[in-house]
């Protein structure tokens, strides 16, 4: 009897000490702000936020999960059982980012459009709701600015910006009040760095290359946009903020970083300038020499270089 009790003793403390180093999950569910983008066109340099906040935690201590979608709005992402594959997914103590509106504004279009106060605020409360019921942790936020900065009687762009938004803004706020939720005001946090970068200079974080798009974000914009929402989630959340980390780049092989190999990165770098990179989990070509012995790299476990090829002299 002693031993069946010593068994079943060692083997909860077995489990328990398994599930004390499985590194959580956030899951985020949005629009294509936040969404990952499709890198089948290597010269694509959009990236929705989400995409690049991997970077900002070790792999195994929170993983990120990113199932926020192109043109999606609240009801559409319900109504495709989008979230209904999300909650069969979540595990408890696991974190959901919720973030919509751009979408869920467009009044024209019946399977996107939903009212501020009525049927919006009502889906982020599912949302809630149904993450709670799982074991999860909601975290809801408001969406991005929009770049349009107004303009005098001249013509001329001010440091002002239009609210496109409007209620939309509101109602995350409103619903996480009400169920005692986290709630990041990521439009106030990027509307203040856009007005202070100004219309020439905030167009490093937009998708202004080629074309003029001042809704979505490039790869500057992304990295820096995630940067800030999970500055502002680590206050809140301090069972997330003691993971947090920083680097000044990051390399990966799925476009998750600033660059996708670590030749690129280096040769980017200003010269006797001293920085930070990460390299993310993933197979990369021959490691380069570095010979800026102020930049300091940082790999993640899973990190792997194709062996240098012997030059022709080495040969003879």
């Amino acid at each position: 009897m002693k031993l069946k009790l010593l068994f079943l003793a060692f083997l909860v403390l077995s489990t328990s000490a398994i599930v004390e180093k499985s590194p959580v999950t956030i899951y985020m569910i949005g629009d294509s702000t936040m969404a990952n983008r499709n890198l089948k066109n290597p010269k694509n340099k959009e990236r929705g936020w989400g995409m690049m906040l991997g970077s900002f935690f070790p792999f195994d201590k929170v993983v990120v999960s990113n199932h926020a979608a192109s043109g999606r709005s609240t009801k559409s992402f319900i109504n495709e059982k989008r979230w209904a594959r999300v909650v069969a997914l979540i595990k408890p103590g696991d974190y959901v980012f919720i973030q919509f509106g751009h979408n869920d504004e467009k009044k024209e279009n019946p399977k996107l459009y939903t009212e501020p106060g009525g049927t919006f605020d009502d889906n982020l409360r599912k949302f809630v709701n149904e993450t709670r019921a799982k074991g999860g942790i909601p975290v809801l936020f408001n969406s991005i600015v929009r770049r349009k900065f107004c303009q005098d009687a001249a013509g001329q762009f001010t440091d002002s910006l239009l609210d496109t938004h409007g209620e939309y803004l509101l109602s995350p706020k409103r619903v996480a009040e009400e169920l005692n939720v986290p709630f990041i005001d990521m439009n106030k946090m990027t509307h203040d760095l856009v007005c202070q970068m100004g219309p020439e200079k905030s167009k490093e974080l937009y998708m202004w290359a080629g074309k003029k798009d001042d809704t979505h974000l490039n790869i500057k914009g992304s990295r820096v946009f995630a940067g800030m929402a999970i500055d502002a989630v680590g206050k809140k959340i301090p069972e997330l903020g003691k993971y947090i980390r920083h680097f000044d780049y990051v390399v990966a092989t799925d476009g998750s970083g600033d660059f996708f190999t670590l030749d690129e990165a280096l040769k980017a770098i200003p010269a006797k300038t001293k920085c930070k990179v990460l390299v993310r989990t993933g197979q990369y070509g021959p490691k380069p020499e570095i010979k800026n012995k102020l930049i300091k790299i940082t790999e993640d476990e899973g990190v792997t270089y194709e062996p240098c090829l012997e030059s022709s002299t080495n040969k003879k």
